[in-house]
C-alpha cells in the first residue's frame, strides 16, 4: 500500500513522483512519461502537437496546466 510519503504530488497539478514509476522522476499523471521530456522537446523547437502526438497519453489539458504552473511561477518570483 502506498503511503503519502511515496508518492508526491503538487496539488491540483497532473503530476507526481513516486520512487517505483521512472526512478522517482515526475512523470505526467497516469503516464510514465516524465515532465522533463516535454520540456526537452519545447526547447529542441517541437511544437506542443508533436510532443503529444509522440506521447498519446499525456492529455492536452496536462501539458497546459505544467506549462500554466511554470508561467505561474515565474510571474510568482519576480513580484517576490
Amino acid at each position: 500500500m502506498e503511503t503519502i510519503q511515496q508518492v508526491h504530488r503538487i496539488q491540483g497539478l497532473p503530476v507526481i513522483q513516486h520512487p517505483e514509476i521512472v526512478s522517482g522522476v515526475p512523470v505526467f499523471e497516469n503516464t510514465r512519461v516524465p515532465v522533463q521530456t516535454m520540456f526537452d522537446y519545447l526547447a529542441d523547437d517541437y511544437s506542443l502537437d508533436e510532443f503529444l502526438d509522440s506521447f498519446p497519453s499525456v492529455t492536452r489539458e496536462a501539458a497546459i496546466a505544467v506549462l500554466l504552473f511554470g508561467q505561474h511561477r515565474i510571474e510568482e518570483a519576480l513580484a517576490a
